[in-house]
């Protein structure tokens, strides 16, 4: 996951990432999104923001989950059905 000063670990505290690309995927709260709805202004439970494509899970509105994988969203969860670590 990129961002300033961000680094994705799991849960157990080792790095969580995709063992073909490195990548790791997260849960990401949607802040924005674009006008034409393809790309999302999203942030993470330690306020780390990411621009996430959303092209292939459809529309998202403002507090959706995203899991976010290599900087696209690939499963959307309505407003506040999945806890994001951190937010209330």
């Amino acid at each position: 996951m990129s961002g300033t000063g961000c680094h994705v670990t799991g849960d157990d505290g080792h790095d969580a990432s995709c063992v073909t690309c490195g990548d790791a995927a997260a849960w990401l709260r949607v802040v924005d999104v674009d006008a034409a709805g393809e790309t999302a202004r999203c942030v993470d439970a330690e306020g780390c923001e990411e621009l996430v494509a959303t092209e292939l899970v459809g529309p998202v509105a403002p507090d959706d989950a995203l899991l976010v994988h290599a900087g696209a969203a690939i499963h959307r969860e309505p407003a506040a059905t999945v806890p994001v670590r951190g937010s209330a």
